[in-house]
């Protein structure tokens, strides 16, 4: 089978498309016919030996999928061959076939087509956690989310509206923030033009933002602490400004605030009762078409490294896609 493969140079030019032979499952993993696969922050991480996960050379990059079970393992009874599943794991995606824990292995809604798939499990699954599960998020709060037009940042857009939040969505263009106004944001900030502190200011009179998503990091991120309301709740998802940034800890004390954090992994290892129930909500909304993943680009699994440069660069809308198998 093919597979784009990681070296371990921390360069995403040296990442090579290659024949290797196909994954076999344990007993509670199941292998995967991958029709297509998210391009997200982690997989770019990886791929540069920055991330938290450092993997033994040479692996398979790539963490999200949408396929079909074409192999269960023998203590797997959650699934079988023929299901459609998305999911989301460590590395190992960006290839025909993969194997995953079951428990990482989704059915999809049968109206739902396996690109929405791909493009929907860790974004939503992550924004969702940091709006429920950290901040606790009310109907009627006021809502800021940074890299609102992302895949994470769109996704939480869409959840604080479907939650009852009013959502302000903040990036970096007005195309992108078109598209936050599509997903149903409230109020949009464009942040390479105006003050981010000051545009929430007007735009609460104010009081301030109840809670932030924050999967942005670097200037953006004191900005934001400092536009919250007493009592507010900032919840950091990831660092795509390339920085972490430092933040003075008198704002939590004079705020009464508070700054929370939350993988996604980590969750769905440490508080699986937990995950579980949010991917079923999710899964249940995805098939009522209550919620709609946005992809903005789909590339060919030879052009996985091209698709890593764009996200790199901050050249992606919503979320791009690998398509691996076709149908």
């Amino acid at each position: 089978m093919k597979a784009i493969r990681c070296h371990g140079s921390g360069d995403i030019a040296d990442l090579t498309l290659e024949d290797i032979p196909s994954p076999i499952a344990t007993a509670d993993e199941v292998r995967i016919r991958v029709q297509a696969c998210g391009v997200g922050f982690p997989d770019l991480l990886i791929a540069q030996g920055r991330y938290q996960l450092k993997p033994a050379p040479p692996f398979t990059l790539g963490g999200e999928f949408a396929g079909v079970v074409v192999e269960a393992g023998a203590s797997v009874t959650s699934l079988q061959r023929g299901d459609r599943v998305a999911g989301f794991t460590d590395i190992g995606a960006f290839a025909e076939e993969m194997v995953a824990p079951a428990a990482r292995a989704h059915r999809v809604p049968d109206r739902v087509s396996m690109e929405a798939a791909a493009a929907f499990t860790l974004n939503y699954a992550t924004a969702y956690a940091g709006l429920k599960t950290c901040a606790g998020l009310r109907k009627g709060e006021r809502l800021l989310v940074l890299g609102a037009a992302g895949g994470i940042g769109l996704a939480a857009v869409e959840l604080g509206k479907l939650m009852g939040a009013s959502v302000i969505a903040a990036a970096s263009s007005e195309e992108k923030l078109a598209l936050c106004r599509r997903y149903g944001a409230d109020e949009t900030i464009n942040y390479a033009e105006v003050d981010l502190r000051d545009a929430i200011r007007n735009l609460t009179g104010n009081r301030g933002v109840d809670v932030v998503i924050d999967p942005v990091g670097g200037q953006w991120s004191e900005a934001a602490f400092r536009g919250m309301a007493w009592r507010g709740r900032h919840v950091v998802l990831g660092f795509a400004a390339g920085q972490i940034h430092k933040l003075p800890l008198n704002l939590p004390l004079l705020k009464g605030a508070s700054m929370m954090g939350i993988s996604i992994g980590e969750l769905a290892r440490r508080a699986p009762d937990a995950y579980a129930e949010n991917i079923a909500e999710l899964l249940g909304w995805l098939g009522d078409g209550l919620l709609r993943p946005f992809v903005g680009k789909v590339f060919p699994l030879e052009d996985a490294p091209q698709a890593l440069r764009d996200l790199a660069a901050r050249r992606t809308i919503g979320k791009s896609l690998i398509q691996v198998h076709a149908g």
